[in-house]
Parts: structure tokens; C-alpha cells; sequence
């Protein structure tokens, strides 16, 4: 049980990959009444966490049989999602995934896969968030648009008063390179638009300014080179900048090549100054399935256990390739909804397979589950740890009680393998 009614403080929100952590709840007979300090985004999280909750049609008991028989009887077994849930529940999937040679997947494959692959390629210059609000000059967003997607990252790292940043607004600059003028740009100091898909092409045309080279063209990726000439002395004359990077960037023409060169590009500054980059992280704990699956089989995603050891190859275990080529013939997906996002081939033959669907709360997944097990939202209803988007672990609080008889992610996840050993024996 928690804690007596009252003010609960330093509440992280389990939300974003910003994970703030100064959130203040107001706490009534097991109802949260009031959220300080939290965004739109997370006041709805929190105040509305008994809302729209997943409806089960048997006992805990006979759903988690039902989940392991579907689970034995499986010949690839795609485990997918993980990225809004907590630590422990991810140790438990893999374990599943590894017992029955499965395949275990999480929703970086379709958002900042490509990330990972570059950082494999060309390191991973990442400073924590703190460095950022302390030191920082001079901000670059590409392909992000923090307002929307982090409505209070701007406000807690690039636009806030640091230590040796005395005003965050005017002591540093927030340039914008984004494909049209979003929100985010309009409260920039200065805003690049590009053309649709031309990232690689601009970023090799910064590197090559920033070597001195002379660019024989007028124009690059539809912006003048005068402007991309501004951009490399700007952040050469920066003290301190940091790239936040988003999927504007992953997602386009490029891919992991733009994340490669962009990585390429910050260790060029760093001959001239002090620079680093950021992944813009969208699920809470995404980083932290990336995170706790390369602890576990040493890699962030897309591993195979088919052979009885874990094997990686992005592109052929990510989930929607698999579920586009038809190959899964079962799904166990935890806190994530493929069935909204995913592209129409792999959505149609998730709706042909058997799925057992983890989540707090109905979704367009669960519309088609076979089975649907309601459990608790954790930062609200459970504790647990999560990773920030600089790579900082936090610690999620309990705040509240889930509806009874409803467990954490990681007691049913407990509970589906064990009664799959015991089936197996």
C-alpha cells in the first residue's frame, strides 16, 4: 500500500525521455487531484491514470495459462515494445524471448535505430542533460521539435538559467534546422529550413566548410551556403554547444548515414571547441530497453535467440520486418501499441497471429489480442527504475495503488515464464 493522502514531491514523470523529475502530486483516498510543475502531457498522464484501463474476460490466473500455451506452441515468437515500462520487466521479457527462441524487439527499431547504428559506426559524443543547462551557448535542434514532443525540455535544459549560464535567454542561442517552421522554431533565435531528405547532403556540405573548403555551389539541400557558412562559425565560436537530434533526422533519406555524419561533424567541432549530441528520446524508457537488452544479450535491439544464443541483425529480428515477411507466428507485446503504428503490411499479419497484449490501457493492439492482461502503470501504480535520454538511470516512484488485482509489468511477465518452463517440462 502507499503512503497516507498528501503532497508526494520529486515524482518523475514517466512520459518523455526527458523523465522531469520535479513533479509535485496531490494525493486523495488513492486519487492524484492535482499535478504541479508537469506539462499538459504529463498533467493528462498523471490525473487520468484510471482512465480507458484494459479490460480483461478472465482470472490473472487463467489469462497468464492461456499467454504461455499460445507462447510454447510457438515456433518464432516475436516479444516487442518494452519502452514504457520499467527495468525489471524488460529482464523478465528476455528471458521469455531466450527460453523458447524467440525474438526480442523494442520501439527503437522504428525511431532511433538508425541512432544506435551510427553511434556503433562513429562513437557517441552524449553529455548528461546537466551539462546542457550549465554550460551550453549555443543549442541546435535538427529534425526535433521539442515543444511538442518535450513540451518542458527547452524550458529545464536550453532555455533555463544554468550556473554558468546566468540567463538562459540571453546568454545562449537556439538554432533551429528542420524541414518546415514548427512551434519550436518560431521561439529559436535562428531557423535553417532545408529540403525534405537532404540532411546527409547539408551535414557533409557543414563538415566541408568547416574544413575550410570552398563549395562550388550556391545552394545546399535548398539553403544558401552563406547561411550554412553562419552555422559553422557560430558553432566553432560556441563554448560549449550540444546537437539535440530527433526523428526528423533518423527517419529521412539516410537513415543511419545521417547519425554518421552528424556524429562526424561534432568531432570536428571539438578541434576547434567543446561539443556534443543528443538523441531527442521519445518513449520514457526507450533508452532503457536499449540499455538493459545490451546488459542482457549485448545488444540494444532486434536479437534473435532462435539458435539458442542471441544474435543481432537490424532489418531482418526488428519486429515490423518480421511481421511484414509473415514470419512471427506469435506476438507477446508489452507496452506498446504496433497495431496504431506500424506500417499496413506488418499490422495485417499481427492481426493474423495469436497476440498477448501487456498494457494499462486499451489500445488499438488490444482491439486485437488475443489476450489482454491489465497491469499497473508504473511510475504511478508501481516503482521502478528508468533511463533518461542522456543515459541517466532514475528511480520511478509509487505513487498511488493500481485497481486491485492488477500487478506490475514485471510479476506477470514472472509469472508467464514460469508456467512456460513448467509446460516444457
Amino acid at each position: 500500500m502507499t503512503e497516507d493522502s498528501g503532497m508526494k514531491e520529486h515524482i518523475i514523470c514517466p512520459f518523455c525521455g526527458c523523465l522531469c523529475d520535479d513533479i509535485a502530486l496531490s494525493v486523495e483516498g488513492n486519487q492524484i487531484t492535482d499535478n504541479k510543475n508537469g506539462c499538459s502531457i504529463s498533467q493528462a498522464k498523471f490525473l487520468n491514470h484510471h482512465d480507458d484501463r484494459l479490460e480483461m474476460d478472465s482470472s490473472l490466473e487463467d489469462l497468464v495459462k492461456k499467454a504461455a500455451e499460445i507462447i510454447v506452441n510457438s515456433k518464432r515468437l516475436l516479444v516487442y515494445g518494452l519502452s514504457s515500462t520499467e527495468n525489471d520487466a524488460h529482464r523478465e521479457a528476455y528471458k521469455i524471448a531466450e527460453e523458447v527462441g524467440g525474438v526480442v524487439d523494442n520501439t527503437a527499431s522504428v525511431c532511433h535505430g538508425p541512432t544506435i547504428l551510427g553511434s556503433q559506426e562513429s562513437g557517441e559524443p552524449i553529455a548528461a542533460l546537466s551539462e546542457t543547462r550549465n554550460r551550453a551557448d549555443l543549442i541546435i535542434y535538427w529534425g526535433s521539435n521539442p515543444q511538442f514532443a518535450h513540451p518542458r525540455h527547452m524550458s529545464r535544459y536550453t532555455r533555463a538559467d544554468g550556473r554558468w549560464i546566468k540567463d538562459g535567454k540571453k546568454d545562449r542561442q537556439i538554432w533551429v534546422v528542420d524541414i518546415r517552421k514548427t512551434i519550436s522554431a518560431g521561439v529559436a533565435d535562428r531557423f535553417i529550413k532545408i529540403t525534405p531528405g537532404s540532411d546527409l547532403e547539408v551535414i557533409s556540405a557543414i563538415r566541408a566548410i568547416a574544413r575550410g573548403k570552398v563549395l562550388e555551389v550556391e545552394e545546399v539541400g535548398g539553403q544558401s551556403v552563406s547561411v550554412l557558412a553562419e552555422l559553422v562559425e557560430a558553432m566553432k565560436n560556441a563554448k560549449y554547444g550540444v546537437l539535440f537530434f530527433g526523428l526528423g533526422l533518423t527517419q529521412s533519406k539516410g537513415r543511419h548515414r545521417n547519425i554518421d555524419a552528424a556524429i562526424r561533424l561534432i568531432q570536428d567541432m571539438n578541434h576547434f571547441t567543446k561539443w556534443s549530441m543528443m538523441p531527442m528520446r521519445g518513449h520514457y524508457n526507450v533508452a532503457g530497453a536499449n540499455k538493459t537488452s545490451t546488459w542482457q544479450t549485448g545488444y540494444p535491439y532486434a536479437v534473435d535467440y532462435a539458435r539458442g544464443y542471441p544474435r543481432y541483425q537490424p532489418g531482418e529480428y526488428t519486429a515490423v520486418d518480421m511481421l511484414a515477411r509473415g514470419e512471427a507466428d506469435a506476438v507477446l507485446n508489452i507496452a506498446a501499441d504496433p497495431a496504431a503504428h506500424f506500417p499496413r503490411d506488418a499490422v495485417k499479419h499481427l492481426a493474423s497471429v495469436p497476440v498477448i497484449n501487456l498494457d494499462p490501457k486499451r489500445n488499438m493492439t488490444s482491439l486485437l489480442a488475443k489476450v489482454n492482461i491489465q497491469t499497473a502503470i508504473a511510475g504511478i501504480e508501481c516503482d521502478g527504475a528508468a533511463t533518461r535520454m542522456d543515459g541517466l538511470p532514475l528511480y520511478l516512484k509509487k505513487v498511488v495503488d493500481p485497481p486491485e488485482g492488477i500487478l506490475p509489468d514485471r510479476d506477470v511477465l514472472r509469472m508467464i515464464y514460469n508456467e512456460v518452463r513448467r509446460l516444457k517440462k
